[in-house]
């Protein structure tokens, strides 16, 4: 049983990129069959004026109609009548795309690093405050109009990025010159960063023409706007210019890891630890740069959902740190499969709602359902990151297909 155990852990350490490709795919039919199934033996203990009669039970839920709004009413119902390419629900889709691509690539970078960033939603947090914060009072002193969009969006997300990568710099330090383990302290920052900004709100910014917990609202002109051709204007709050930078950090990610010195440097440290340092690269450095790195990304991603989304900063921040976890595991903490996995969360969040409006599904099955579905694709790319710590990179090196170097879409794996 063990050497069956071990080959099929090599097997999977060795797969392609085709190879795992063909593997998420039947995991997500075989996920989508049994979601089909626990759907429709779930509407026999439902109540309902009509369903399907058999056996002497009736059936409340079609799976059909739940799978038909899941993914395609997260796009709007493309295939009806009167579809047009800005609707709300692919909006909402979109949306939640571009947020998740910054926090899955803040979970991403650590993990090639060989580091487990469990604080991207703390680094969020303190990056949305930072840029609503930062706007704000900025705009008192900047022109309005085309020159305050030209300078204080810039700034805003400079203020993100900043203010998260010295939130992650935080604990890199801890691992680095202290030991400490990065998921623990991670972990405590994610709740101090809750009491530190409610603190701070509370001392200092909050609106006072508000009863809720929040800043003052940043300028209209210093939101992220919308494209004028193809835009998704009025309450939708997504600019397809966000989505727009969020793929070009994508791909300068990809780019960063794969064509310099420093990308080099940190997948090599992820990898082989050991390696790396016989090979001259600085340990710590490279531990505390790369979680500086992983908390800017995550404060872009705060600095994104005040520009685009809300306006201002409000407490109840929503789990996208936490969601990025997910989104980076289903990547295999490749950058450019953070995109893919990150559009896959947003569908299942538009079609969520989908759902909830035209069926009778409780929002608890629904969500069962699309964690059936993030577990099974998850679960192969995990045992395969979980084969690697039996099989080394070289050794794995021969069977890729996909012409890049072992460790191009693998670093970090080890730990992850």
């Amino acid at each position: 049983m063990r050497d069956r155990l071990e080959s099929i852990a090599e097997r999977l350490a060795r797969a392609s990129v085709v190879d795992r490709l063909v593997i998420s795919l039947a995991a997500l039919v075989t996920a989508v069959l049994i979601g089909g199934v626990l759907v429709f033996v779930s509407g026999a203990f439902a109540s309902c004026r009509t369903g399907l009669e058999m056996g002497g039970a009736t059936f409340c839920y079609n799976p059909m109609q739940v799978y038909y709004e899941l993914f395609l009413g997260a796009l709007g119902h493309p295939l009806e009548g009167g579809w047009t390419l800005t609707n709300y629900s692919l909006a909402t889709t979109l949306q939640r795309t571009t947020l998740l691509i910054f926090s899955g690539l803040s979970v991403a970078v650590a993990f090639r690093a060989g580091l487990l960033n469990i604080g991207t939603q703390g680094q969020l947090v303190v990056g949305g405050l930072a840029t609503a914060v930062t706007v704000v009072y900025a705009a008192a002193v900047v022109p309005s109009g085309f020159i305050g969009t030209v300078v204080l969006i810039p700034l805003g997300v400079l203020a993100g990025a900043l203010a998260g990568g010295v939130y992650g710099a935080v604990p890199g330090a801890l691992k680095a010159y202290a030991d400490a383990n990065e998921v623990i302290t991670t972990i405590m920052l994610n709740i101090i960063a809750v009491g530190i900004t409610s603190t701070l709100l509370s001392w200092q910014f909050q609106d006072p023409n508000s009863p809720n917990p929040q800043t003052a609202p940043v300028p209209e002109y210093a939101e992220i706007p919308t494209v004028p051709v193809v835009g998704f204007g009025g309450r939708m709050d997504f600019s397809l210019l966000a989505l727009a930078f969020a793929v070009a950090l994508m791909i300068g990610i990809a780019w960063l890891f794969a064509r310099t010195s420093f990308g080099y440097e940190l997948r090599t440290s992820g990898i082989q630890p050991g390696a790396a340092a016989y090979g001259g690269v600085d340990e710590k450095r490279m531990t505390v740069a790369s979680m500086t790195l992983s908390g800017a990304l995550g404060g872009i991603g705060g600095a994104f959902w005040v520009l685009m989304v809300h306006g201002r900063w409000i407490e109840n921040v929503p789990s996208l740190g936490f969601d990025g976890i997910a989104v980076s595991v289903l990547a295999g903490n490749s950058p450019i499969g953070v995109g893919a996995a990150a559009f896959l969360f947003g569908i299942f969040d538009s079609g969520g709602n989908a759902i909830g409006t035209a069926t009778d599904v409780p929002p608890e099955l629904v969500g069962i359902l699309t964690g059936l579905i993030i577990l099974f694709v998850a679960m192969p790319e995990f045992f395969r990151m979980l084969g690697r710590r039996y099989v080394t990179v070289d050794s794995a090196s021969p069977a890729r297909t996909d012409g890049g170097d072992a460790g191009a879409n693998d670093g970090g794996d080890a730990d992850a």
